[in-house]
């Protein structure tokens, strides 16, 4: 039998990231067509597609640009062939603005940066994505731009201290969105850092803090696993 096809979306200035998070859904099992949808690449139709994941971006989803456009086309096309959907960062704020308005993004006073635990609601215990998690789950979070809680088509997952929205589910279709970066491992989170030194600086961290802070967010990385398996099973 053919492993099932995930479409993998690179909204950011190069198609991989530093996570290679791409290179692990192949090791989960899946077939991986890589767009890399900031430089207007998409696939023809979404026929054959299992899931979709959308990756984060230095633009917000609010903004005026062809790519963006065209992928809120398909995140609605998407929702009404109920395809399985992921999207972490600007992935979930996307997400957030094609199927609940464009209104549903903005952008923060502030920078929210740093590894925080977040708490989890009640709406977890039966989520495909969330039931493995507890009281809280702990990931790494940097955003300027955010995603708001009140709409009546999201099932609010788990918020921080900043933010009552990190994680959520679409209620009319199989979306999920992520704000902070579960994806990122410990090994990868220095480079990760020093790569973003200046910009992360800029808003508000201290880069040896970060490092030294960092952690595996292995229960976090449960989603991941998870909406892998959703795909893979069809």
């Amino acid at each position: 039998m053919s492993p099932k096809r995930l479409l993998y979306l690179g909204n950011g200035r190069s198609l991989q990231t530093v996570a290679k998070l791409d290179e692990r859904f192949e090791g989960w099992g899946l077939a991986v067509d890589r767009y890399w949808a900031y430089d207007m690449q998409f696939p023809e139709n979404l026929d054959g597609y299992d899931g979709i994941f959308l990756s984060g971006s230095p633009h917000g989803a609010y903004e005026d640009i062809p790519f963006i456009d065209r992928e809120h086309d398909l995140i609605r096309e998407a929702a009404e062939r109920e395809i399985p959907m992921l999207g972490i960062c600007f992935g979930s704020q996307i997400l957030a603005s094609a199927l609940c308005g464009r209104d549903q993004v903005f952008r923060r006073s502030f920078c929210e940066i740093g590894y925080k635990d977040l708490a989890v609601t009640d709406a977890c215990a039966t989520d495909p994505l969330a039931a493995e998690w507890k009281d809280t789950v702990s990931m790494f979070v940097w955003h300027n731009d955010e995603v708001r809680a009140e709409h009546p088509d999201m099932v609010i997952l788990a918020s921080s201290d900043l933010c009552p929205n990190q994680v959520w589910r679409y209620a009319k279709a199989p979306a999920w969105g992520i704000q902070g970066h579960p994806e990122v491992t410990k090994e990868q989170a220095p480079v990760w850092f020093e790569q973003n030194r200046e910009r992360m600086e800029k808003d508000g961290a201290e880069i040896s803090d970060l490092i030294a802070s960092a952690h595996e967010a292995q229960e976090a990385k449960s989603m991941l696993t998870r909406f892998a398996e959703m795909v893979r099973q069809g």
